[in-house]
């Protein structure tokens, strides 16, 4: 890495606002991380910073009292997602950098869609038996190919009924393992090194930065205003990142 003083000014800020959306609406933090940082860094090392912050502020969201209740809930998602990881490996590292551009705004795009759109979808709860291992296992492939591991997991998750408080204790723990995966991934490909854990635990300072100031606006600012915002910078996001790949 490059460690002179304008591309940890860049990181820091990067982090400040991963974190600002985080704290604001409860997720987001990968998304923005890897997205801005891999306009002047490979995906994979982008991805190796993010894994303490996305770690720890993490396994905060998900702590509450309902957490074995979700965890049996959710076990053949979580358990897809370890298998999608698996299925994956290798794509975000080496030779595959350029698809891994590529694949990740095209992940921003789909992901801004998504958020952009008024559709509100519903699984039943007896059809979670088959729908939640495929969930799992396409997020945690999409995971492995980009460091992004909202889809098809959030739109899922928003799904299947959950209340407000389960729901972002859902996210939490879902954020945790994909987490853990893409740290496992990368390590077992080579791509995290001491260095790069280093300077992801670096980061965990401006990330909490972030974060309280995002949750000192979220009383202040309307959520479904900075969501429609947020959605349009990543769609934004998405196209340029796309575009400069197969330039």
């Amino acid at each position: 890495m490059d460690f002179h003083l304008l591309p940890l000014i860049a990181v820091a800020a990067i982090f400040i606002l991963a974190g600002f959306v985080k704290g604001m609406i409860g997720l987001g933090l990968p998304t923005i991380a890897i997205g801005l940082l891999s306009l002047f860094m490979p995906p994979a090392q982008a991805a190796s910073l993010l894994i303490a912050p996305s770690l720890i502020t993490n396994l905060w969201q998900l702590s509450g009292p309902r957490l074995l209740e979700l965890s049996r809930r959710l076990w053949p998602m979580l358990t897809g997602v370890c298998v999608g990881a698996w299925l994956g490996g290798g794509i975000l590292t080496g030779a595959n950098a350029g698809r891994a551009v590529m694949a990740l705004g095209v992940a921003l795009i789909v992901y801004a869609l998504v958020g952009l759109s008024a559709i509100k979808l519903s699984v039943p709860r007896n059809a979670e038996v088959w729908a939640a291992p495929l969930v799992g296992i396409a997020t945690g492939f999409i995971t492995a190919a980009t460091g992004v591991f909202v889809l098809p997991a959030v739109p899922y998750l928003q799904a299947i009924g959950l209340d407000k408080d389960d729901l972002i204790q859902a996210l939490g723990l879902s954020f945790t393992v994909s987490t853990i995966a893409l740290g496992a991934g990368l390590l077992h490909d080579g791509a995290f090194e001491t260095r790069a854990a280093l300077a992801s635990i670096a980061v965990l300072i401006p990330t909490f930065i972030g974060m309280y100031a995002g949750q000192f606006a979220r009383e202040r600012v309307s959520p479904a205003t900075f969501r429609r915002w947020f959605f349009l910078g990543l769609l934004a996001l998405g196209f340029y990142l796309a575009a400069r790949a197969v330039s």
